[in-house]
């Protein structure tokens, strides 16, 4: 347990907030249409694919990488897991979300991954995904969906994941290596945080 007060952080490490949120029952989804030109589907990844559009999804403006940790044959035991499904929002054969559902405890669903690329911010596509995400999670037999975010990931995470449902239940603080200083994403990633070279 962390006491009050300011506590250091070393160099090369980031110091991240994560929030758990979760919902137990389905709420009301109000419909939203799919922007004209986009094409809602279920993909069945290589690992190729997947690390690309993790990458430009979270890796870019924000600081996803913990996927990027893994290597391909890890990575491919996840993406072929029959009790994940994933999916995207394709605009001309080009996919530019990612919305990965686990149902590997029985009984939940975790909300693994959710972003759109920046193209698609603002254009009331994110609304549409967190509808899907809801509908196909409580199509299951579960009792708890859930969700955590963190300080490395968009500041409009956490609000739109309360105005669609989630409550938050906990948080927890992360002390964790910086993708940016082990070379696992380019230093100009996650603008927003700062990055203490070692």
């Amino acid at each position: 347990m962390l006491t009050d007060g300011l506590h250091g952080v070393p160099a090369g490490k980031i110091a991240t907030v994560v929030t758990y949120l979760e919902m137990r029952s389905k709420p009301h989804v109000k419909d939203v249409p799919l922007k004209e030109g986009l094409r809602f589907r279920r993909v069945e990844p290589d690992v190729a694919w997947y690390r690309d559009i993790f990458r430009r999804v979270g890796s870019q403006d924000w600081l996803w990488y913990g996927r990027l940790l893994l290597d391909d044959d890890a990575l491919s035991e996840v993406v072929a897991d029959p009790k994940v499904e994933i999916y995207t929002l394709s605009q001309s054969g080009r996919d530019m979300a990612l919305m990965e559902l686990d149902f590997s405890d029985e009984g939940e669903c975790e909300l693994s991954y959710f972003g759109l690329t920046s193209d698609l911010i603002g254009t009331g596509s994110g609304r549409y995904l967190i509808n899907e995400a809801i509908t196909r999670a409580w199509d299951k037999p579960i009792s708890r969906f859930h969700v955590h975010t963190c300080t490395l990931d968009s500041p409009q995470a956490l609000a739109f994941y309360r105005r669609n449902g989630f409550s938050v239940v906990k948080q927890e603080v992360q002390i964790a290596d910086d993708p940016r200083a082990l070379g696992i994403l380019p230093e100009t990633a996650g603008p927003l945080v700062p990055l203490i070279r070692p």
